[in-house]
């Protein structure tokens, strides 16, 4: 090994030590190309909560991480943060092709995937404890990997994001630069029946019969990104497929113009589903990182 890679290895140990951001430069399963960095600090539970924060559209693992308190977070609570980082162009995630949308399809939801068994052998996680947040383009990849792994993640939280396959686009491919857009979905334009939405669910896992991640989504009624009819499709599809209806609704919870609806039984932090309308906040609605650590049980 020559001296630069020796000091490079040094370095990025010390950064995993510290509970900082570093690159994982031998994850390699794929199978799509995507970056993993990682803080692991050295407070861990054992075994570690794992919670893994998926970027926006022109944004990167690095930027994300410093938008948001999630390393940080790691270091005070002892869990791994996983931070995907986008392989196209444009830094957006594929939620649009068959490949991506199918449980072991080979798309960039399996390579997130990948990324969750990687860090429970390589740092210890615990696969019993895994739990997916984002932003944006990282909300939708959100909604697919509860949706396309429902097997490896317990939990997810929603920023301004589209149902589960809502931006699906025939032909699209894994390997597509920039991946897919749905202009009618991203309009708030597509709407079905709740259980049309829930069988897309279903259907990218068939057979799978285990119990549902829980879901926690947020979206601001000013969106013009990712329209606000997108917060309801959202609402529709995941109370079909966890089998909850009538919400508990209250105003300005947990701020003023907000409201909160709580899905089946249990609080604002242990029930199955719970949406966020935040009234008048365009796209995205602001990280709510210490409802996010409370939903997934990490803080609570």
């Amino acid at each position: 090994m020559r001296f630069t890679e020796a000091l490079s290895s040094l370095v990025a140990v010390a950064a995993l030590a510290q509970g900082q951001l570093t690159k994982v430069n031998d994850f390699n399963a794929g199978p799509t190309k995507l970056g993993m960095y990682v803080s692991v600090p050295k407070n861990l539970k054992t075994p570690a909560p794992i919670v893994v924060a998926v970027h926006h559209c022109q944004g990167s693992a690095t930027g994300y991480s410093g938008s948001t308190r999630y390393v940080q977070l790691s270091s005070q609570y002892g869990f791994i943060a996983i931070y995907p980082n986008s392989k196209s162009g444009g830094g957006c995630f594929d939620v649009a092709s068959a490949a991506t949308l199918t449980h072991n399809g080979g798309g960039d939801s399996q390579t997130i995937a990948n990324m969750v068994k990687y860090a429970v052998d390589k740092y210890g996680g615990d696969p019993n404890r895994v739990f997916a947040v984002g932003t944006s383009s990282g909300a939708m990849m959100t909604n697919v990997l509860v949706a396309t792994y429902p097997d490896v993640f317990k939990a997810g939280s929603v920023y301004s994001g589209v149902p589960a396959g809502c931006f699906s686009v025939p032909g699209s491919t894994a390997t597509q630069d920039p991946p897919g857009w749905a202009n009618s979905c991203a309009n708030g334009q597509l709407i079905k029946t709740a259980q049309q939405w829930g069988d897309q669910v279903r259907n990218m896992y068939p057979g799978f019969n285990g119990t549902r991640p829980r879901l926690q989504i947020f979206h601001g009624t000013a969106d013009n990104t990712l329209r606000y009819p997108n917060y309801n499709e959202q609402l529709k599809q995941w109370s079909n497929v966890l089998g909850l209806s009538n919400p508990k609704t209250s105003n300005n919870t947990p701020k003023s113009g907000w409201t909160q609806s709580i899905y089946g039984e249990g609080t604002a932090t242990t029930a199955q589903l719970v949406g966020y309308s935040a009234n008048g906040v365009g796209h995205s609605v602001p990280q709510q990182e210490a409802m996010d650590l409370a939903f997934f049980g990490i803080t609570n």
